[in-house]
């Protein structure tokens, strides 16, 4: 494997809104985009999820999600909330930041809302490749941590966990007790300075051309330009509107395709048996 170069490129977010779901759509069908995963509590997921049912080919997951970061845009959880008072505000809303889940989740109302939110999945006849974790909050504390691992185990389904992922969020690695031969560390995902200075489009084009080989995972958060995205992401600028299309854009292009080629990159997802085998469950 390590003489090779493989590529999973992951969208983040899909049923955040009817502009995301559509760009990762077109960009799983006609793009480079070859992995992504659903935010169960969104108001886009069901039609999101009718898009995997009828694709089975294509590779999807779950997005376990705590937090809604958006100004205008709360979301609901699955569990009726009496019984996770811990992990929303007084509307019923998840909380918008990751603090407040670190300092403040009860670990029975995370287990309990993200079974819920993986059952309700299946229910509707999903067949998800993986779990991940939606900003990252399962990486806060080690209880959330050791919990992502159990979840990975009880549904049999590979999970994200990286120390790199966990540095991302504020918190140190270190002072976390993660499993090496588990961990995953060929990330790469584009920050505010890349946005600014060039934009997402170059950082993905010299992250191709010096892709180390092996495996790497690329995550990106792609969205069709439109007034829905510039209404849900007032006052974030950062995984914003422009962002977002920026992502699609970029993975969704010719340009795309051939730097892949040139680069002799292969693209690989949770499907994949060289991925089960490496991150597997």
């Amino acid at each position: 494997m390590s003489a090779k170069k493989y590529l999973m490129i992951h969208a983040d977010d899909a049923g955040l809104a009817w502009s995301e779901n559509k760009a990762t759509q077109q960009g799983m069908l006609h793009g480079s985009i070859n992995s992504t995963s659903l935010m169960v509590p969104c108001p886009w997921f069901y039609e999101m999820a009718q898009f995997a049912i009828k694709n089975p080919a294509l590779d999807f997951g779950i997005h376990l999600t705590l937090t809604g970061e958006w100004k205008t845009y709360p979301f609901r959880p699955i569990t009726p909330t009496q019984y996770i008072s811990s992990l929303v505000d007084k509307n019923g809303h998840f909380h918008p930041k990751r603090q407040q889940i670190r300092d403040h989740a009860v670990l029975d109302e995370v287990r309990l809302e993200l079974i819920n939110q993986i059952e309700f999945a299946l229910s509707l006849g999903m067949k998800p490749t993986h779990l991940d974790s939606h900003m990252y909050t399962l990486g806060l504390r080690q209880d959330l941590l050791d919990l992502y691992q159990e979840l990975g185990e009880i549904y049999k389904l590979p999970i994200l966990l990286s120390k790199t992922l966990v540095y991302y969020t504020g918190e140190s690695p270190s002072q976390f007790n993660l499993p090496e031969d588990k961990c995953f560390e060929s990330l790469f995902m584009a920050s505010m300075q890349e946005f600014k200075n060039g934009g997402n489009s170059l950082f993905y084009e010299k992250t191709l051309d010096h892709l180390p080989e092996g495996l790497s995972i690329i995550l990106i958060h792609p969205a069709l330009e439109s007034e829905e995205m510039n209404q849900i992401t007032i006052d974030h600028p950062n995984f914003g509107a422009l962002w977002r299309t920026e992502d699609y854009n970029y993975f969704s292009s010719e340009a795309c395709k051939l730097k892949l080629k040139d680069n002799n990159i292969e693209l690989v997802n949770f499907k994949s048996p060289l991925i089960q085998r490496l991150l597997g469950a």
